[in-house]
């Protein structure tokens, strides 16, 4: 691997003609043909489709059009974002086989900016996951130690950028599956406010939390990034009709007079290494001109609690389409009732079958009040204790995960520690609202650490602005991942 080049650098280079969409590919593909076996980030690699996508790139640069913002950028795609006619599986047997009729909303977005699709990465069974071990493809290794987990569910995508096989790619995330994975591989990964970018095409796990976003070696490449994905989109229905921001204009506006709250309830539980990295990101906005305080929002505490009620019930809802008759697998039995049952049997993993039993438990005659009601309940209380915080802050800062990597196969018998995983970045997504993991160093035995930067709806444009001067403070900072430069 050589030295890299940020996004935008390798999408003008494309425009004006000094490298070919088709030679940056074929750079990447060699990187994925060398290291993939050893790592497993992608289900599917489309290098005859991606082949096809750059040279039409290289035509329009040829004829002296423009490609647009992403020429010829290789971007990777979470597994559960609909490609037309190219497998989309979740990474579970119940959609074998499934081609999609229609691109996801995102993936159109990223064509027509010139994005060069290389592959559908591995991830958690339908997103139900913290390590990516929940795959029916087998997990994916983390590729700064390939014996520890990548985090999840978005573990492919996240594992990509940190082995240089695309230097964008894009995941979901409902409980932290962007944040998380990005702090263990030691990327950048964003979650958007709810409404931001279309979910349109985006398989669905829990709708009301679900939110597609940006992996990439760099806070200004996945500002880039959002600013291709981002907008209103009819066919959305929870899509805000609003202009999307453009993040890059103003990421190295500063710090300067704003108020940074430290958020000590996930401060509490971390490991100490990484509450230690926290408070020296807290240091390094101070210097940069920011104030810098405690803030206390206790609501945070009941986040997993609600999360784990109001994600399972509506994850019943949604993946009771998956019957045997209308996608992929169909398991035949003497009549409908037992087909449909086989069908789930055989096709569903343990963790996707633990969450719809939890949902349908939650959602059933006479509990539902006393428990999906009132986790509801529970969301807004903690939507009124951001919205104090925010009161005195214009960013929140903290871990965003309470451990660093973690062995392969360490929690996948036991729920409930696997769950805490997410306990730093659940919040944010019961919220609405958007957050960013910047990598901010290593632990003492070399593993990532990432810190997370959480703000109120709509305010990406404060979020990145704060995020770049914490990722130019990081310990060990080398700039952005890629090949072929």
């Amino acid at each position: 691997m050589s030295e890299a080049s940020s996004v935008a650098e390798l999408a003008t280079a494309v425009r004006n003609g000094t490298r070919s969409a088709s030679e940056v590919l074929e750079a990447h593909l060699a990187e994925i043909d060398e290291s993939e076996p050893s790592i497993h980030a992608f289900n599917l690699v489309t290098g005859d489709e991606a082949r096809r996508q750059a040279a039409a790139v290289d035509a329009v640069v040829a004829s002296g059009g423009d490609p647009g913002l992403l020429a010829g950028v290789p971007v990777a795609l979470k597994d559960n974002l609909c490609t037309r006619g190219i497998p989309t599986t979740c990474s579970s047997r119940i959609l074998e086989g499934w081609l999609p009729p229609y691109d996801a909303t995102v993936v159109t977005r990223l064509r027509e900016a010139g994005a060069v699709m290389v592959g559908k990465t591995n991830m958690d069974e339908f997103a139900m996951g913290s390590s990516t071990e929940t795959s029916a493809t087998g997990p994916t290794r983390n590729p700064c130690d390939l014996s520890r987990v990548p985090g999840g569910s978005s573990g492919g995508s996240a594992a990509a950028v940190a082995a240089g096989f695309a230097p964008l790619a894009l995941g979901s995330d409902t409980g932290g599956s962007i944040r998380q994975p990005a702090a263990l591989c030691g990327v950048v990964g964003m979650k958007p406010t709810y409404g931001t970018v279309s979910r349109y095409g985006l398989v669905a796990f829990a709708s009301s939390l679900d939110q597609i976003g940006p992996f990439a070696g760099s806070v200004a490449d996945a500002a880039l990034c959002f600013d291709v994905i981002g907008g209103h989109d009819e066919a959305d229905s929870t899509s805000l009709n609003r202009p999307s921001p453009r993040l890059l204009s103003v990421i190295d506006d500063g710090v300067e007079g704003m108020t940074i709250g430290v958020l000590t309830e996930f401060l509490d539980g971390a490991d100490p290494v990484i509450a230690e990295r926290t408070r020296m990101a807290a240091e390094a906005l101070a210097s940069a001109g920011a104030r810098v305080e405690e803030v206390s929002v206790p609501e945070v505490a009941l986040a997993l609690s609600a999360y784990y009620l109001i994600a399972p019930a509506e994850a019943s809802s949604n993946l009771a389409r998956y019957d045997g008759v209308r996608f992929g697998l169909r398991v035949d039995a003497e009549d409908t009732v037992a087909m449909n049952t086989a069908t789930r049997s055989a096709g569903f993993g343990a963790e996707v079958k633990r969450r719809i039993m939890l949902g349908t438990y939650a959602l059933s005659a006479g509990y539902m009040d006393a428990y999906y009601g009132k986790a509801l309940r529970v969301r807004t209380l903690i939507i009124e204790g951001f919205s104090r915080a925010y009161q005195r802050c214009d960013v929140l800062l903290g871990p965003t995960t309470p451990t660093t990597a973690f062995p392969l196969g360490a929690k996948v018998g036991d729920p409930m520690t696997m769950y805490l995983s997410d306990v730093c970045t659940i919040p944010t997504n019961l919220a609405g609202h958007p957050a960013i993991s910047v990598p901010f160093g290593t632990d003492d035995g070399g593993l990532p650490v990432g810190v997370q930067l959480l703000a109120p709806a709509l305010a990406e444009s404060t979020l990145v602005r704060v995020a770049a001067v914490v990722e130019a403070a990081a310990p060990g900072w080398t700039g952005t991942r890629g090949v072929g430069s």
